[in-house]
């Protein structure tokens, strides 16, 4: 039986799947704010509803948010949001 052969992952693992460079960033940026996001609703006990309050969106906006459906949200989006929560967002070039 052949084994396929381990191929070393990148730290990106859109471009791991073949997606062209500025696509894959642009996704692994919106994902690691939207688990940010998620982790600072976790670790303030907001509900839904007191996230919604505190971020000044809706309910639902915070549902989608919740359960990662990315593709909901745009980077200014997930930046303002962020912003809201009393962080801040800063970008390395590297």
């Amino acid at each position: 039986m052949d084994k396929e052969p381990v191929i070393e992952s990148s730290d990106n693992m859109f471009a791991d799947m073949g997606l062209p460079p500025e696509e894959a960033t642009l996704l692994v940026m919106r994902a690691e704010l939207m688990t940010r996001l998620r982790e600072i609703i976790n670790e303030r006990g907001w509900t839904q509803q007191e996230a919604s309050k505190m971020l000044g969106i809706g309910q639902s906006r915070i549902s989608d948010l919740v359960r990662g459906k990315w593709e909901k949200f745009n980077l200014d989006m997930l930046v303002t949001l962020v912003t809201r929560t009393g962080k801040h967002v800063e970008l390395a070039v590297v």
